[in-house]
């Protein structure tokens, strides 16, 4: 069996992630360059000492993860959402159920919230976080935030939402109280149902054809009728009707 392979297999009993569903070049390229920054010379070798080693584990799953992210992120995309999407949701329902998947350190998620408040009180606002890395849940948990991440934050959220601490940034606590986070595995764990709005953006984009095709049945499952899913900006769906979904805008699909 070649040692990726056995690696996967591995893995996936020890965690529950299945690497297999991931997209093979791009995840060995970046697990390769791990290990062999650590010392080790194959995939065997590396998990006998991930198998021992919790901070190696957890440096494992923070590579694994790809967590990049910012405030903002295609900053155009969020003006849509904050102009033509929030009004319509909230003309349905006042107290939306909003979930951001894959939330990495938790940016998307606190962005959600400064967007929705433009439009009602945060106190009115619950939005579900998650992510398979718990490194970097509580990392979201934290909220301080390096510079480069708040490059596409308008400046009066900047003052409003931000507290400059040295080189860093703190989320306000108010925005913080809006956003629970917990662990979880798309490929894996069960979804919670009638979501107004999901978001889960510069993801797909790692998974294989197969496991896009059921994460997007299980978001679709997931959402209200009228429902929104809101995806990246590299990651439109071309067949949005193979899951109940209808373009809204572009990256923006409506449950049917």
């Amino acid at each position: 069996m070649p040692d990726y392979i056995k690696f996967v297999d591995s893995v996936k009993r020890k965690t529950g992630i299945d690497l297999a569903a991931y997209k093979e070049a791009q995840m060995k390229r970046r697990l390769t360059s791990l290990y062999e920054k650590k010392g080790y010379k194959n995939f065997v070798d590396f998990f006998q000492a991930l198998d021992k080693d919790r901070n190696l584990l957890n440096e494992f799953l923070d590579r694994m993860t790809i967590n990049v992210s910012e405030f903002y992120r295609n900053a155009k995309r969020w003006d849509v959402l904050e102009q033509k999407i929030f009004p319509k949701l909230l003309a349905e329902n006042k107290r939306l159920k909003i979930w951001s998947a894959a939330c990495s350190t938790g940016e998307e998620p606190y962005t959600t919230a400064m967007v929705l408040s433009h439009h009602q009180p945060l106190s009115q606002i619950s939005i579900l976080a998650t992510d398979l890395d718990e490194n970097a849940i509580q990392r979201a948990k934290v909220g301080i935030y390096p510079e480069r991440s708040l490059a596409e934050v308008p400046a009066h959220v900047k003052s409003k939402y931000f507290e400059k601490q040295a080189a860093f940034y703190k989320v306000d606590d108010a925005i913080k109280r809006t956003v629970t986070f917990k662990k979880h595995n798309l490929l894996k764990d069960t979804y919670e149902k009638n979501f107004d709005l999901i978001i889960c953006r510069n993801v797909m984009i790692y998974f294989t054809e197969e496991a896009k095709d059921q994460i997007y049945k299980n978001f679709s499952n997931s959402l209200k009728p009228g429902g929104i899913l809101f995806v990246g900006s590299t990651e439109q769906i071309f067949n949005p009707g193979n899951y109940g979904l209808e373009t809204e805008d572009t990256f923006f699909y409506r449950k049917k």
